[in-house]
């Protein structure tokens, strides 16, 4: 039986922020930090499925779904911002130890928590989320372009991309046609509805030009991954022009001992494969995070 998923509002440091939880309250808690340019929202069916024995925290971030979008002189809109948010976030509900689901941008975020404080890090789900950048797909190329030469005309190509037609391009855009109608169109146009709004688009071209910052972490990701060898499972869907297979197998260099699956799906994998990424996740946290 599918757990029920609570939608609940929290105030961190002041900013109202919406966020999906489930499962039972004091049972192992997975956080689930979202990606671009999505919400919480991604993370509703996992949530309805392993909320039988888990308990699943989803925010919105700041600027992002139904969380409140704080003046960007009273909110830093950056990856190492968002990443010290979720750290306020997760002290907030007095979180002390958690697996995280690593996936998008939510797996930049979710790895500045990890190294902040990795004595609470019970294991790690990987799912399309890459730091090692010799693996970078080929999609990787107008922001790469920009980042080596930072131009207004480039900066307008990146904008040219916060539309509904663009978000819908993230979510199928690499996908076998076979695979394309798994994939909800709600995502995309509840994604345009809850973005399109100023100054919502500008946050969004600003992480992608911040982006660049994020590629110096990397080596420090890949150091803490070698010390602290937290318990690692990597399922992954390589039809991805951002993160193609090799994104996922690179992740062995650092974690020789870590679970690797590669499904037949993309991107968005718990849209293509969501039964696959249930059991797998379920066997992993039984025997890495489990109930008591």
């Amino acid at each position: 039986m599918a757990a029920y998923v609570g939608h609940r509002r929290v105030l961190v440091d002041g900013v109202e922020v919406f966020y999906r939880d489930a499962g039972p309250p004091q049972a192992p808690v997975v956080l689930l930090p979202h990606g671009y340019p999505c919400s919480s929202f991604q993370f509703r069916n996992l949530m309805a499925a392993l909320g039988d024995r888990w308990r699943l925290v989803a925010p919105d971030l700041p600027g992002f779904g139904y969380s409140a979008t704080p003046d960007p002189a009273d909110f830093d809109y950056t990856f190492a911002g968002y990443g010290r948010f979720l750290h306020r976030f997760v002290d907030t509900l007095n979180l002390r130890r958690y697996a995280i689901y690593l996936h998008d941008y939510g797996s930049q975020h979710g790895f500045r928590l990890a190294m902040s404080a990795p004595e609470r890090v019970a294991a790690l789900i990987v799912q399309n989320g890459d730091v090692y950048l010799d693996e970078f797909g080929p999609k990787y190329a107008p922001l790469r372009r920009y980042w080596a030469n930072p131009t207004p005309q480039g900066r307008a190509e990146l904008a040219g991309n916060v539309s509904e037609e663009g978000f819908r391009d993230e979510f199928v855009g690499e996908l076998p046609e076979r695979l394309v109608e798994r994939v909800s169109p709600d995502l995309w146009t509840l994604a345009w509805a809850q973005l399109r709004t100023p100054p919502r688009p500008e946050i969004i071209v600003g992480l992608f030009t911040d982006q660049a910052t994020t590629l110096a972490d990397f080596p420090r990701i890949q150091a803490y991954l070698r010390e602290h060898r937290p318990p690692t499972l990597i399922v992954w869907g390589p039809h991805d022009g951002y993160m193609p297979a090799g994104a996922a197998r690179a992740y062995l260099r650092d974690l020789p001992d870590a679970e690797l699956h590669l499904l037949d799906g993309g991107h968005w994998a718990l849209e293509t494969n969501l039964d696959e990424v249930v059991a797998l996740a379920r066997d992993f946290l039984n025997r890495a995070h489990p109930p008591g």
